[in-house]
């Protein structure tokens, strides 16, 4: 199977943060989830990944090509949507086309108009009259029409309501169907992931906790829920982010390790909510 998209031991040092040696892998064909706290280095791991921000060390490919050596090539077959909306609020939604075809050789008009009349873009509005879904609907149109391979969204789906957001959805379902084409998206709605992501990366702090699929990880870690007096040292030395109240607890732990769970206590399989919130009060590398 080969890699849409291969980050290997990618490193950036800001003053007040550091992407740590972040390796992730996407094949070809699937949609990947890229998950964490806000201030994790998601938006900074896309960033290089487009070259807009340069690396401190390691290598980022797109189809096996590096994304420096190779970066207008690259730009050809990668299709960008940012949370902030990048275009001119004054233009009207006929005016897009005009203006930025020219930046791809691979434009297709017929097909961005066709995005535009499936999506029900109003061709004689503003940019800043349009909702938000609209707005990344125009954007993603836009990402789409020039024979992108890969999609790189950062936060595509913040702010929308749910049926704006369930609409988004399907449209990146239907992007990769044909099996050659790839989206790396990142998110903190993970009910988004739940949905539709066959891949998820967690990163914490600058660092990878896990990457690898999405039933992987669900399988990987059990919640354990008890009485408080009944976690011991020994448990706690292997639970993830225990949290207490007046008389029980809530707990993560390696589905690996469950043996060690007495029989009292509740073990379940958790959400990818749980087991963000677990990472963030008490993380460990995954294992």
């Amino acid at each position: 199977m080969s890699n849409a998209l291969e980050i290997r031991d990618l490193t950036k040092t800001y003053q007040d943060f550091k992407l740590d040696h972040v390796s992730i892998e996407l094949p070809t064909g699937y949609i990947m989830g890229f998950v964490g706290q806000n201030g994790a280095g998601k938006t900074t791991t896309i960033r290089c990944i487009l070259n807009m921000a340069s690396r401190d060390s390691g290598e980022v490919t797109v189809f096996g090509l590096d994304n420096i050596t190779h970066e207008l090539a690259l730009k050809e077959d990668i299709g960008a949507v940012f949370d902030e909306i990048f275009l001119v609020d004054s233009w009207r939604v006929s005016q897009v086309e005009k203006i930025m075809k020219g930046f791809y050789k691979g434009w297709d008009s017929p097909l961005f108009r066709d995005f535009l009349n499936e999506f029900e873009l109003p061709m004689d509005k503003r940019v800043r009259e349009l909702s938000r879904g609209m707005k990344m609907k125009l954007m993603l149109s836009m990402a789409m029409c020039h024979g992108a391979k890969l999609l790189l969204l950062d936060e595509p789906t913040s702010g929308l309501d749910p049926v704006a957001r369930d609409e988004l959805l399907d449209i990146l379902q239907g992007y990769i169907a044909d099996g050659d084409k790839s989206v790396f998206f990142s998110t903190h709605i993970t009910s988004d992931l739940e949905r539709i992501a066959d891949y998820i990366t967690v990163i914490e702090r600058g660092k990878i906790f896990y990457t690898g699929t999405k039933d992987g990880l669900l399988d990987h870690f059990r919640i354990v829920r008890g009485s408080r007096d009944e976690v011991s040292d020994e448990l706690k030395a292997h639970f993830v982010g225990l949290a207490t109240t007046g008389s029980g607890f809530t707990a993560m732990i390696r589905t690996a390790e469950e043996s060690i769970v007495p029989a009292s206590m509740v073990t379940e399989e958790p959400t990818i909510d749980e087991i963000l919130i677990h990472i963030s009060k008490g993380g460990v590398k995954y294992e």
